[in-house]
Order: structure tokens, then C-alpha cells, then sequence
């Protein structure tokens, strides 16, 4: 891809997020999230295989679909109420349809059928924008909004993210389609206790995205695209390998890794919102998606491939591991003795 039409799509791309995450008004939002939208595309399509250009079709059309959906639901509130503002938005039918709208944009259940397919038309990095950068103005206007929503509605929607991208992600080889699933099981975590709890949602979402970042740059190091080359890269960076299954116990939410911080919040929250039962129900099926990423963790380091084949061996290969990923694992590893802190935010 041309370096200057990278530069551009960029620059677009942190434009537009700023612009939706710092409005008030529906139209500047709605302005951020189509040129959020425009920015990405080239990015998804740049190998100009018919894989990528599939997915780059398929997420232009749904998010023009969403984007549509939540200009029609602004301007329904702006009719009935006279407010533009976005934390105004009061009348039912304009709630509802904004909920359908974000939940197409994030890919919540059951508008998810987009999201695993694109990722894996993307590359590793692409998808990284896809799970991590393009969610934030969604979620900003999730968290704006959260006090007009229907708790109903959010919760079903939820807890169906939550088994679905536990149950879908059970029989997966592509990498990328599994983290695409662990990404709609997160949004199940963050948009359940979003009534309750808005900032919850948003420490949850940096840290999810904190986390997948160390993964996609450890797979992007190692150049990993399935669980079966996966068996064969522990070779290449043997210490790099053993940090992506910490990493991977962290998604997943095991203490006392990072990952295990939200979750806790989360649980802890719904109980005292006499939740008991959600908060059962989310917890057990967080064990779905614990079974994935044991086996992801599992190929990555304990498995051995078959040697009845001869094959040159992929020693040690002279690449150093660069700043950006160091930092990341070791954030997503080790925050957890810092949750007093995050705790004053709440």
C-alpha cells in the first residue's frame, strides 16, 4: 500500500475517533463514525485479495447500515424532542433503534455475523484496529447514553454475546476468528453491567483492548496465523511464546493476571445490584471461552507437531521483539496490584 495513502487513512482514522468521542451534538457524532468507517476500508482491503475485499464489503455495507440507523434514531428524538444533544436522547422508539444501531457497529449478538468473517479477510494488524480502535466511539456513545437505555434489551443481548462467542469459538483453527469470538464475549461482559455502572464498561474495554493488543503483536512478531503453524512457532522466539500463554490466561480472566480485574469488578457490581442470578449465569459462561484460550495456550507452548515429516526446523529466528509489544505483555500480565487505583476512578 502506498505510504502516503497509509498516512492518510491513519490521520483519518484518529480524526475520526476524536471527533465522535469528543461530541455533543448526533451529527458530529454521526460524522466521526462514517469517517471512521472510510479510514479503515483501504486498510482492510490493501492485500487486494478477494478474501480482504470480500470483508472490506461486507463491513462497509453493515456499518453504512448502522450509521443510517443512527441518524434515523437522532433525528426521531430530535422531531419529538426538540434536543440534539446526545445525552438527551429520551424517547423510546429513537432508544431502541440507537441500541440496534451500536449493536451493529460493536457486533453485538445478533448482529455479529459480520465481525469474525472481516477479521479474518483482515491482517493481523488491520484486525487489531477492528477489535480494539474501532469500537471506542461505539462504546463512548454506549456510555453516553446508558442512563435512556432499556436494561432488558442490553441484558438479554449480553448474556447471548456471552454464550455465543464462548460457544462459536470452541471449534475454530483461524486465530483471528477466535479472538473475533473472544471480542463478541467481552462486549457481553462490558454492555451487561453498563445500566449499572458505565465507567465499569469503559475500564473493562481499555483493558480488554490492552490485552488483545499484546496478543496481535506477539502473533504479528511470530507471523502466526492458525493453531497450526502456532505448534510450530514456539521455535522461533521460545520466550515470546511462553508470554502469549500468560497472556492468553489473562483474556481469559484468570488471577491474578490482569485480565482477571474486570471480570471481579463486574461480578462484584452485579451482585450488588441484587444480580445474583446474571452474575452467575455470565460467570459460568465465561468458562466457554476459558476453554479456547486454554487450548490456544495449549498449541502454543505444549504441543509438540509430529516429526514423521522432514521439514527444516524454524530455529531461533534473528527478530527482536520491539518496544510497543514488551511494554503491552508486561501491562496485561502484571496490573492486577494496581486495582486499588483503578478502583478510585469508579
Amino acid at each position: 500500500m502506498n505510504p502516503q495513502a497509509k498516512l492518510i487513512s491513519s490521520i483519518s482514522l484518529f480524526m475520526g475517533t476524536i471527533i465522535t468521542i469528543s461530541s455533543n451534538h448526533w451529527m458530529m457524532a454521526w460524522t466521526g463514525l462514517e469517517i471512521n468507517t472510510l479510514a479503515i476500508l483501504p486498510l482492510i482491503s490493501k492485500s487486494h485479495h478477494p478474501r480482504a475485499v470480500e470483508a472490506a464489503t461486507k463491513y462497509f455495507l453493515v456499518q453504512a447500515t448502522a450509521s443510517t440507523l443512527l441518524l434515523f434514531s437522532s433525528t426521531i428524538n430530535a422531531w419529538h424532542t426538540g434536543q440534539w444533544d446526545i445525552t438527551q436522547l429520551t424517547h423510546p422508539t429513537a432508544c431502541m433503534l440507537l441500541t440496534v444501531a451500536i449493536s451493529m457497529k460493536l457486533g453485538l449478538v445478533p448482529f455479529h455475523f459480520w465481525f469474525p468473517e472481516v477479521l479474518q479477510g483482515a491482517s493481523l494488524l488491520t484486525s487489531l484496529l477492528l477489535a480494539t480502535v474501532m469500537k471506542l466511539p461505539p462504546t463512548t456513545l454506549l456510555f453516553l447514553t446508558s442512563p435512556s437505555l432499556n436494561p432488558t434489551l442490553l441484558s438479554t443481548m449480553a448474556i447471548a454475546s456471552t454464550a455465543l462467542g464462548g460457544w462459536m469459538g470452541l471449534n475454530q483453527t483461524q486465530i483471528r476468528k477466535i479472538l473475533a469470538f473472544s471480542s463478541i464475549s467481552h462486549l457481553g461482559w462490558m454492555t451487561i453491567i453498563l445500566i449499572h455502572n458505565p465507567k465499569l464498561t469503559l475500564i473493562t474495554f481499555y483493558l480488554y483492548s490492552l490485552t488483545t493488543a499484546a496478543i496481535f503483536s506477539i502473533l504479528n512478531t511470530t507471523n502466526t496465523l492458525k493453531l497450526s503453524t502456532m505448534m510450530t512457532s514456539w521455535t522461533k522466539i521460545p520466550s515470546l511464546t511462553a508470554v502469549l500463554m500468560v497472556v492468553l490466561l489473562s483474556l481469559a480472566g484468570l488471577p491474578p493476571l490482569t485480565g482477571f480485574l474486570p471480570k471481579w469488578l463486574i461480578i462484584q457490581e452485579l451482585t450488588k445490584q441484587e444480580l445474583t442470578v446474571i452474575a452467575t449465569m455470565i460467570a459460568l459462561l465465561s468458562l466457554l471461552g476459558l476453554f479456547f484460550y486454554l487450548r490456544l495456550a495449549y498449541c502454543a507452548t505444549i504441543t509438540l507437531p509430529p516429526n514423521s515429516t522432514n521439514h527444516m526446523k524454524q530455529w531461533q529466528i534473528n527478530k527482536s521483539v520491539d518496544m510497543p509489544t514488551t511494554t503491552l505483555t508486561t501491562l496485561s500480565i502484571m496490573l492486577l496490584p494496581l486495582s486499588p487505583m483503578i478502583l478510585t476512578t469508579l
